[in-house]
């Protein structure tokens, strides 16, 4: 889906993650070896990165001493509770199981007039990262898992409102 790519050398993936915000980082053995060679090639201890690489450390650096920094993350699955208000989208609250990755593993969309959708993957045409579980953005937005349970259970699977 776009974006930039670097080749970051660093102690952990980990590392990568605490030091850049809204990254994604790619490690398994079979995607480092269909990666493009020609990448630009950064080490994480470097005072100075490549522009774009550097305002992602600079968003990470300003998350850092804030309350709920880094407070989901580690964690295998999270649920969580937005509020969405989007362009082009009706309003709607979205309630997510999301993994350690980032990415929504089910997802249920509470409607203003009372609708609610369940989704999964298997739903969607894509399924990037949504969610930077160091930003401290997200840590008061947790539910509890059995609050999203409830949700999913109550709610229709959006193939039968198409």
């Amino acid at each position: 889906m776009g974006g930039a790519w670097w080749w970051v050398h660093a102690r952990s993936a980990r590392e990568v993650l605490e030091t850049f915000a809204e990254v994604e980082v790619v490690d398994p053995p079979d995607a480092i070896e269909r990666a493009d060679r020609d990448l630009e090639e950064v080490d994480i201890d470097e005072p100075t990165m490549p522009p774009s690489l550097d305002q992602l450390r600079a968003a990470r650096d300003a998350q850092r001493g804030r309350p709920g920094f880094g407070a989901l993350a580690g964690r295998s699955i999270v649920h969580l509770r937005r509020r969405w208000d989007g362009e082009g989208d009706e309003p709607a609250i979205y309630l997510m199981e999301v993994g350690s990755d980032g990415r929504r593993l089910r997802q249920v969309e509470l409607a203003d007039d009372g609708t609610a959708l369940k989704s999964s993957p298997d739903d969607w045409s894509f399924n990037p990262p949504v969610v930077d579980l160091y930003d401290p953005e997200w840590a008061d937005k947790e539910i509890r898992p059995d609050e999203f349970e409830a949700a999913w259970l109550r709610a229709r699977h959006v193939a039968s409102e198409q």
